[in-house]
């Protein structure tokens, strides 16, 4: 769907939720540039890309939080009163607090977006295979119920547009923390012709981090877009080397 001039992506089970807003980016409508990028050393890099996501959401671009991701499982809660555009070592953000959008950038790591209708409490999360590994959906779940009291079965989960499994080839020092770290890693991990490799499944495993959290299976919906894939809608770093553009995943209390 378009949203201003952006092309974009919405979970179905986030629309219902009259007291939210989402989105999803996609390669298409950015006229700034074809390689979108939010954060970085010098503000002249973003700056004209956050303006254009603010416009397309009808928002200023001051209401727009993102993490310095560093694949880090480092989770933090914005509020007012430690409130930055740009939070450095961060790959999630937390908050209860309306206006503010929550972001995170992929492309062909996993965002995902939570958000708990009871508390009122959103979050977005940057997973690639070491946030997946180091279980950072479960770490911002716990931080959700230990600041705000929310009820992880209250919370509902999207998956977005990343790598799927059949194009993520990993090497043996992933394999290896996979099966240390998952209780279904036979699952999760599907042999490769290249010995020692195999395909690694982001899309399943932050499934099961998210229902290890207490999250219900049924509130977890998988948008199943494979940013590999699908080069025509997605950038992929990849596909086409870690200075390609950015997707962006966001989320935001009325």
């Amino acid at each position: 769907m378009l949203q201003g001039r952006l092309s974009i992506f919405k979970f179905e089970s986030f629309k219902k939720y009259k007291n939210i807003t989402h989105f999803v980016t996609t390669k298409e409508g950015w006229v700034s540039g074809n390689k979108p990028r939010f954060t970085g050393d010098s503000e002249s890099i973003y700056a004209g890309f956050r303006k254009e996501l603010a416009v397309s959401c009808e928002s200023d671009v001051s209401q727009f939080v993102f993490p310095r991701q560093t694949h880090s499982d480092r989770v933090v809660v914005v509020s007012t009163e430690n409130y930055k555009n740009t939070i450095d070592d961060t790959d999630a953000l937390i908050t209860n607090e309306p206006g503010l959008f929550v972001c995170v950038q992929t492309a062909d790591c996993v965002p995902i977006l939570l958000f708990d209708p009871q508390n009122n409490v959103v979050a977005a999360i940057h997973a690639g295979w070491k946030g997946t590994i180091s279980k950072i959906a479960k770490k911002t779940v716990q931080q959700m119920t230990e600041t705000f009291g929310c009820n992880p079965d209250d919370i509902v989960a999207g998956i977005g547009p990343s790598i799927h499994m059949h194009a993520y080839e990993v090497g043996p020092e992933v394999v290896s923390v996979v099966e240390a770290n998952f209780t279904n890693s036979s699952a999760l991990l599907k042999p490769s012709m290249n010995e020692g490799r195999a395909y690694f499944d982001l899309w399943e495993a932050n499934q099961t981090v998210l229902m290890e959290s207490g999250i219900s299976e049924k509130n977890i919906e998988l948008m199943g877009l494979c940013s590999f894939e699908q080069a025509d809608l997605f950038y992929s770093a990849r596909r086409d080397g870690a200075d390609t553009g950015r997707m962006v995943s966001g989320i935001k209390l009325r």
